[in-house]
């Protein structure tokens, strides 16, 4: 199940030859990463929210990419972007976040995305074009009750909507570096994931652009070291890997298995123009060629100690041992 609560209608005018053209795409990062989803081979469900003429065109959009759709109708517009690339690079002309969703839709939406949960092996809870279209709050909610009934939930958030859904402690969370406002250096990286363990997430993904991502898995901290590629369009590549990853629990991989799935996965989608696109067979290939590389190691403890986990091994004491990329 995708919580994908205010999806939006992407415009996008192109040269064709002599010419022109328009294309209109569903989009949004849970409509990205269910798209992904989609493309390597699991099924997927989007619980969403549409409302005026813009949702009247999105739901069918989704739907026709094989992507199934529980869909809440109500008056609260979705948002619309129209991007010019006639130029060969990306022109923003207009954009429209959407209305925030009154509070009968959440209502709605929630029992709609708990009920699906509930059946579902993996909940990945994305978040909204703006941060006012949904209440931090529902997300706390949601993992709190998905994670109380055994549901496996992952977590693609920032900002006060990231420290919400910690309070809910989610089997994983995905963040880029960028959103957590810190450095860039794998020490400070190694103290954000601990942080993140301690507020709440069991497994935890800090992405950093082209660099190796940063990931804790049980007790050890790694470098997600990918192939390198030549990249036709960088944006993407977050939702894309954690979409992958959810598709790889889904299919029952452990953990770190589906963290080199969702790497790969993230490494194709640079490649291409589509973002939340990729072939499965690609995906497969370049997943063998993903290493998990050992960087530290934290104490085991309870999370939400006062005290968070102790730092077992720093990069410095490995440095010594572990042959970094």
């Amino acid at each position: 199940m995708v919580f994908a609560p205010a999806p939006q209608l992407t415009v996008t005018i192109e040269k064709r030859g002599e010419g022109q053209e328009i294309h209109l795409h569903p989009g949004g990062q849970g409509v990205w990463q269910a798209r992904m989803i989609a493309a390597l081979g699991l099924p997927v469900v989007l619980c969403a929210a549409f409302g005026g003429e813009v949702g009247q065109v999105l739901e069918p959009l989704i739907a026709a990419e094989g992507i199934t759709v529980r869909a809440v109708l109500g008056q609260s517009h979705n948002g619309t972007y129209v991007h010019d690339r006639r130029g060969g690079s990306r022109i923003d002309v207009a954009e429209v976040t959407g209305d925030p969703l009154s509070r009968h839709e959440l209502d709605e939406l929630y029992g709609v995305a708990l009920a699906e949960g509930l059946t579902s092996d993996v909940c990945l809870l994305s978040g909204a074009a703006h941060p006012a279209v949904v209440p931090p709050e529902t997300y706390r909610r949601l993992a709190t009750d998905l994670g109380r009934h055994g549901r496996r939930v992952i977590a693609d958030l920032s900002g006060e909507h990231l420290h919400a859904v910690l309070a809910g402690q989610p089997y994983l969370v995905r963040v880029s570096h960028e959103d957590l406002g810190t450095g860039n250096d794998l020490d400070s990286l190694i103290a954000s994931v601990c942080r993140l363990r301690d507020a709440g997430a069991d497994t935890v993904l800090v992405t950093r652009a082209q660099q190796p991502a940063v990931a804790l898995i049980g007790d050890v901290i790694y470098e997600v070291v990918t192939p390198k590629l030549e990249a036709a369009d960088p944006r993407g590549a977050g939702d894309s890997l954690t979409a992958g990853l959810a598709a790889a629990l889904a299919a029952g991989d452990p953990t770190a298995e589906a963290v080199r799935c969702g790497a790969a996965a993230g490494s194709l989608n640079v490649t291409r123009h589509g973002l939340g696109t990729g072939d499965r067979g690609a995906v497969r290939q370049l997943r063998d060629r993903v290493r998990l590389v050992p960087i530290g190691s934290v104490a085991p403890g309870e999370r939400g100690s006062a005290e968070g986990p102790e730092l077992r091994t720093t990069t410095q004491e490995l440095a010594e041992r572990v042959e970094l990329p």
